[in-house]
């Protein structure tokens, strides 16, 4: 993957990363919350996120210390 297809990965899983705390505080919000449309929320963030660190530490060149 080159880097700008990295960066164009990264845009759109922060995008959904967003898109989903909106969505759980909207749920969390209302008298009836899921819990578990909540709890399945909550673990789709924690995905994103590692696959937000992995593309992340691509871009990062590695340092030899």
């Amino acid at each position: 993957m080159s880097v700008g297809e990295i960066q164009q990965r990264l845009g759109m899983l922060r995008s959904e990363h967003r898109d989903l705390d909106v969505a759980i505080l909207a749920l969390l919000g209302t008298n009836t919350a899921d819990q578990l449309q909540i709890a399945r929320l909550k673990k789709r963030k924690l995905k994103l996120r590692d696959e937000m660190s992995l593309l992340e530490d691509q871009l990062v060149p590695d340092i030899i210390a």
